[in-house]
């Protein structure tokens, strides 16, 4: 499967900047939150991001506006039905995720692929709420998303190895620097 079309939960730092970079780098991008102001003042940074980008002559005014033409907003979860990859970048509270995946499992095609940027939640517990575990798995980016090129590919217990592939790919054509974790508390980065 082609992943061409991206959702991303949660339209706070995490989130905005990535669906920025998913933005940037021509993936088509539906961000979602709770409330419409959230998603306005998402939109307002990433806007502001990328005119730093274009002012310091590390991007196009053109590729500028192509890049916020690819990224649509919605408060509503069930607009994530027609995505190829969600990243969850919502509070960091096991319950709450929980619950989220939950919902996404059943709004969202079988063979789409289930990220969380959790930084110490287990993979392992989020995907044991799904009915495709093999498809779940940690994409911890690091603060400023546009910025860091760092980002923590984590596998659960079932994650496969297809979806290990899918999202090392995905990281790849984002330009960032992939490193694989344990699926342990605060993974690699927050245990240093």
């Amino acid at each position: 499967m082609a992943i061409t079309r991206i959702g991303v939960i949660g339209a706070g730092t995490m989130g905005n900047g990535i669906a920025q970079v998913f933005a940037q780098a021509g993936f088509d991008v539906q961000l979602v939150d709770v409330a419409q102001p959230m998603l306005d003042r998402a939109r307002t940074t990433i806007d502001r991001s990328l005119a730093k980008f274009v002012e310091k002559g590390k991007l196009a005014a053109a590729d500028r506006d192509a890049t916020l033409s690819r990224l649509s907003t919605s408060t509503a979860v069930d607009d994530l039905a027609g995505v190829d990859y969600v990243v969850e970048a919502i509070v960091e509270h096991a319950e709450v995720k929980r619950d989220l995946f939950a919902r996404l499992d059943a709004i969202t095609r079988p063979d789409v692929i289930l990220a969380t940027n959790t930084s110490s939640i287990s993979i392992t517990l989020l995907a044991a709420v799904t009915r495709r575990p093999e498809q779940v798995i940690g994409m911890h980016f690091m603060n400023p998303v546009p910025l860091m090129s760092l980002c923590e590919v984590i596998r659960g217990l079932a994650t496969s190895e297809a979806t290990y592939q899918a999202t090392m790919a995905l990281g790849q054509a984002l330009g960032k620097e992939l490193v694989t974790a344990r699926d342990v508390p605060g993974f690699i980065v927050n245990r240093l």
